[in-house]
């Protein structure tokens, strides 16, 4: 029996982003998928996007949020695919990625699939098994695009965690990777391209710091996560500045 599978997006006023990946969920050969999409009442043209992609959007909601990750943990109770996949906005998936995907999970029977991805025009895969220094990269591409993810891996370790507004997802991965009961299959295809219109990149402070206390909490020297929690500040100090200068413009 194939395993089912639910694409998970979540949006915020990504009118000017959405059409590209409807149109990669369109193109794709398998389409025996479902597409949740949770908005938190974005004020452009976001839900007419999602009204008009009836042929594609199998359940939607439009309503204020407390973030991403409260976002996603309501996609998730919506979703009734055995895996899902989460994919942003600006994320993009090659035609073939759903059929490869299920593919794997049906031979392998993995709780997680991860594939190549592309990156600002490099594919790149997981990076070598060193978790202390690439945390949930050790294991997996990238959270989005680059890992199907069987649900019910939440009810063993739990939804995405709310203290945690831009880094949930390096926490969960951490976490599930980690144990030993997890089985990752590691495909040799490249699901899509990874997009760098998310909140990661826009608030590099924010993603380093959630970065910083996920790889603290699961990482048993401390010292060392400190001392690359300040080596990363340093190497973005030029960037993180500049970027407080435009706020206050």
């Amino acid at each position: 029996m194939k395993p089912t599978i639910s694409v998970i997006t979540v949006t915020f006023n990504a009118a000017n982003l959405l059409p590209g990946l409807l149109d990669s969920l369109r193109s794709q050969t398998d389409q025996d998928f479902e597409w949740i999409v949770v908005d938190g009442a974005s004020t452009d043209a976001t839900v007419e996007l999602i009204k008009s992609a009836s042929d594609i959007v199998t359940k939607w909601i439009s309503e204020p949020d407390f973030g991403i990750y409260h976002a996603m943990n309501k996609a998730l109770q919506m979703a009734t695919g055995e895996y899902y996949l989460v994919m942003g906005a600006d994320d993009r998936l090659n035609p073939d990625a759903i059929t490869q995907y299920r593919n794997h999970a049906r031979k392998s029977e993995a709780d997680i699939v991860t594939a190549l991805i592309m990156r600002n025009g490099i594919i790149e895969q997981r990076k070598p098994c060193w978790p202390w220094l690439y945390a949930h990269h050790a294991y997996v591409s990238e959270h989005s695009v680059g890992s199907l993810i069987r649900k019910d891996l939440h009810a063993k370790f739990g939804f995405y965690s709310p203290l945690y507004p831009i880094g949930a997802d390096v926490l969960f991965l951490k976490t599930v990777c980690s144990s030993q009961n997890t089985r990752i299959c590691k495909g040799d295809f490249v699901a899509g391209t990874f997009g760098f219109a998310g909140t990661s990149r826009k608030d590099r402070a924010g993603a380093i710091c959630d970065y910083f206390r996920a790889q603290s909490e699961t990482e048993k020297h401390k010292y060392i996560q400190i001392i690359l929690f300040v080596f990363k500040l340093l190497k973005n100090a030029r960037n993180l500045v500049k970027s407080e200068e435009r706020k206050s413009l």
